[in-house]
């Protein structure tokens, strides 16, 4: 199971196949919206969420291990970016191009929103103690996938969440990105 935490213990747990959808729909709305340097950084942490790499059963966040930004309004602009996501993705944004029927999607994307709508970026660890699981400025997410237009793994690897779909965590071989 992979987790994704709010506060006072509120989280959004779901299997691998689950955890994988609400990975692709995030990518498609975070790579239409992304703009500005904590955008792009948030990005890079979806695609360190891709279990063809990572391994399955192992990804997921807290939202108070997130870097939120420095100033109130950093991190207001933070949360706004990441609740215009979840919007996004509510709205279907390009889900007819995915090669499957997003089962339970819409479900798991309320359920973030509303954490994430209750979260306090004020709280946050993130950045203060050291532990911020969002990539730095130097690994933001700022390269496209041209055959799948969505933001792409870089620098961390090559391709992003779509591309990987052939990749097999326990060998550490791939078929390669699309390209």
């Amino acid at each position: 199971m992979n987790v994704f935490r709010g506060r006072d213990g509120r989280h959004l747990e779901m299997t691998n196949g689950g955890t994988a959808v609400f990975v692709d729909v995030l990518v498609l709305a975070v790579s239409a919206l992304a703009r500005d340097a904590w955008d792009f950084r948030f990005a890079a942490l979806l695609t360190l969420q891709d279990q063809n790499v990572m391994g399955r059963g192992v990804v997921g966040f807290g939202l108070a291990d997130l870097d939120w930004g420095d100033t109130p309004q950093e991190r207001a602009a933070a949360k706004d970016f990441l609740l215009r996501v979840l919007d996004l993705a509510l709205s279907r944004h390009r889900w007819a191009e995915l090669t499957y029927e997003p089962a339970r999607a819409e479900g798991y994307l309320r359920t973030y929103r509303a954490m994430v709508e209750e979260f306090d970026p004020a709280t946050a660890a993130g950045a203060q103690e050291g532990g911020a699981v969002l990539p730095g400025p130097h690994e933001a997410a700022t390269a496209s996938c041209v055959r799948h237009r969505v933001l792409d793994a870089l620098p961390f690897w090559a391709g992003c969440v779509f591309c990987t779909e052939g990749f097999s965590a326990m060998t550490g071989t791939s078929a390669g990105p699309a390209r």
